[in-house]
């Protein structure tokens, strides 16, 4: 082993402890689960993603705005992970600035990294935070971060490139603590739209969605919440109402809409009706006995704003080789 990764692998220990902000129903989490991290406390402050997330990964989860938990609270950690909320970064927000106060959260973040300074840090968000204040947002989050003691890359990575059978293209900021001394190596795509050099192709919705039993027939309940929106399709070209093609990758899946059920949902290409809340988390790779607590559209949303579980688990992969974690 080289004496970088000496060092690194006893920085990280034998089984990294994570910390994750802004957990949501647990899809960036559940990939560093399944890459054999231990995460050790998570916060959000959505009653309905904090049930989900107890009842699947585990109760380490604290319901609570986290600008109000006190920094002695939050444990200590080889790695902080999170994607703290998009709503003001978003390029479906046709009015972004860069004082939207939505777009401050971050600074939760970044108090917490300070704070309890990690080895690593790795923070999730949507492509627009790229383009916002004509690149002053982005600028400014990584220079706080390069101020906190971390060498920072970010990188626009496609879910599709990982065996994701979703179009859904996130930034991924990465950051190495200066005393480690060593950048972040991205993950290698798996997949390819053309499968150039030899990788495997896109994953398609009719494949992904082939285990799933119909909704409306005699073994709907094989699957945890197997249900769908009645809300009307008309195929008018905006979001949520154009034609998908069964054989791609399904377009991004959206948290968009309200608690009376205007939630935008992705049409299912093989019915005549939108797509069950279980189709939609398979589209986020979820796995099919991931149950998702409240109602219909506080599910439909959990999976809107979760990150697919297969892009956090090439993440974690990196952040492990990083780790040198033993397997």
């Amino acid at each position: 082993m080289s004496q970088r990764g000496d060092i690194i692998s006893k920085a990280c220990g034998k089984r990294p402890r994570v910390v994750s902000l802004f957990s949501g129903a647990g899809g960036l989490d559940l990939g560093f689960v399944q890459m054999g991290f231990n995460i050790v406390w998570a916060n959000d402050i959505d009653e309905s993603a904090v049930a989900t997330y107890r009842e699947n990964i585990g109760d380490h989860i604290l319901l609570g705005d986290v600008s109000k938990v006190p920094i002695e609270e939050i444990p200590e950690c080889d790695v902080l992970i999170g994607g703290f909320p998009c709503q003001g970064f978003s390029e479906a927000n046709t009015s972004r600035r860069l004082d939207d106060e939505r777009n401050q959260l971050y600074q939760q973040y970044l108090r917490v990294l300070s704070a309890k300074h990690p080895k690593v840090f790795i923070a999730e968000n949507v492509r627009g935070i790229l383009t916002i204040g004509g690149g002053a947002a982005i600028s400014q989050i990584v220079s706080d971060f390069e101020d906190a003691g971390y060498q920072v890359e970010y990188r626009l990575l496609n879910a599709a490139d990982y065996g994701v059978p979703q179009v859904r293209r996130r930034v991924i900021i990465a950051g190495v603590r200066k005393d480690i001394s060593e950048g972040f190596s991205y993950p290698v795509p798996t997949n390819d739209r053309d499968q150039r050099e030899g990788l495997a192709p896109w994953v398609s919705i009719r494949d992904a969605l082939a285990p799933i039993p119909d909704p409306d027939g005699p073994n709907s309940d094989l699957v945890p919440n197997n249900t769908y929106s009645k809300y009307k399709m008309v195929m008018n070209g905006y979001l949520g109402k154009r034609p998908l093609d069964p054989d791609k990758p399904a377009p991004t899946v959206t948290a968009r809409g309200d608690r009376r059920g205007g939630v935008v949902v992705l049409p299912n290409p093989l019915r005549e009706r939108r797509m069950t809340v279980r189709e939609l988390a398979t589209i986020q790779d979820f796995p099919l006995d991931y149950h998702f607590c409240g109602t219909q559209t506080d599910c439909y949303r959990q999976i809107g704003n979760a990150v697919p579980v297969g892009l956090s688990r090439a993440i974690a992969s990196s952040v492990k080789d990083l780790c040198r974690e033993v397997a």
